[in-house]
């Protein structure tokens, strides 16, 4: 993607520095793009971290403002939550991974700098889940009532149980043994990512720092949440700048993860849409390494157009006429990967079936 013809926050992105050149024009543009891609508060990090806060107009710096306080609410409100979840597993004597946000947040990345997310996602052993939700129930969450069907699409087909949230605080809480569904395409050995899972200095257990790639990569390009899209590239772009510009043994390791676990195809999107789209500095050794695990030809043609996008802002000044038909195609494929056909299609009809009636 050429930056010149790249959404304004996507250029903001890639060099937080080209926001001394704003008009307020394009400073109000800018807000609305980011808060509807939630980088709100990513945005405002980058421009504190390039020291550029002092040259913000007052306008605009009011909604970053905003946005800096939310975060720090946020981020105790957080800490308080991670508490609450060890205190009510701490009998079970079981370690209990964070992921993603969470995980980010506990080990300081800056992937964590700036970002909201709705829900805590932990990872325990399969055969504990039963003993986890129960645990959990008797310290105030909950999971909604459901049919017989969607109790067996969580228990059989799924990688996590029915989402739980507190009765009394209202949070929310994602109880996963894998990283993706057991009857997705691609899903990694649960045990090697627990054999691999580490301590951070808070004593919380976290994913290792591949794994943490690694999950950022195949939840981003096999789930199809693409509202946070953006989001979560930049939340990969970050980590990859972690590892340097120059290949190198972490590198290397990086690679050789995701080929030990199956998860070379997420990974080489995760590379090449960052790079693409957000000009991140992979070093070409691991570029050149990861060709071998793209699609044929025409399908990463396909995907190009598609991904380039479904990742921008999802705001009318980042559309085109081809992108609403795109995220639709996208959408579509992370249901083609994530369930086999004989199951796909009685899965969808029972969905349609379910919306249909709701509505009646």
């Amino acid at each position: 993607m050429a930056e010149t013809t790249a959404p304004l926050l996507v250029r903001l992105l890639i060099d937080p520095v080209k926001a001394k050149n704003l008009t307020l024009g394009e400073w109000d543009l800018l807000v609305r793009q980011a808060r509807s891609a939630n980088v709100l508060p990513r945005l405002g990090f980058l421009l504190r971290k390039y020291n550029l806060w002092q040259d913000i107009p007052e306008q605009p710096l009011r909604h970053l403002e905003s946005a800096r306080i939310f975060v720090e609410q946020f981020e105790s409100t957080l800490k308080w939550e991670i508490r609450c979840i060890e205190k009510a597993l701490q009998a079970l004597n079981i370690p209990v991974v964070y992921l993603k946000g969470a995980a980010y947040f506990i080990t300081g990345h800056d992937a964590a700098k700036g970002r909201i997310f709705s829900d805590v996602d932990i990872l325990v052993s399969k055969d504990r889940i039963e003993a986890v939700e129960q645990a959990l129930r008797r310290a105030g969450w909950a999971q909604d009532e459901m049919d017989d069907y969607d109790l067996k699409y969580y228990r059989d087909w799924m990688h996590e149980s029915p989402p739980m949230e507190h009765v009394v605080r209202g949070t929310s809480l994602d109880v996963h043994h894998n990283i993706l569904p057991q009857t997705n395409r691609i899903c990694p050995d649960a045990g090697k990512l627990a054999a691999n899972a580490e301590q951070a200095v808070s004593g919380l257990w976290v994913l290792s720092f591949e794994d943490r790639i690694l999950h950022s990569a195949a939840h981003l390009f096999h789930e199809g949440e693409l509202d946070n899209g953006l989001r979560d590239l930049s939340d990969l772009q970050l980590i990859f700048q972690e590892l340097g510009t120059e290949f190198s043994p972490a590198w290397q390791k990086l690679l050789e993860r995701a080929e030990a676990l199956g998860l070379q195809r997420p990974l080489f999107y995760a590379m090449r849409y960052c790079h693409l789209i957000l000009g991140c500095a992979i070093p070409q050794q691991a570029l050149r390494y990861s060709k071998a695990w793209a699609p044929n030809a025409l399908a990463l043609w396909l995907l190009d157009r598609l991904f380039l996008r479904g990742l921008m802002p999802n705001h009318p000044s980042c559309d085109d006429f081809l992108t609403k038909p795109a995220r639709l195609l996208l959408f579509i494929r992370s249901h083609w990967l994530k369930m086999p056909v004989y199951l796909l299609i009685p899965h969808l009809l029972h969905k349609s079936r379910k919306n249909f009636s709701a509505e009646d």
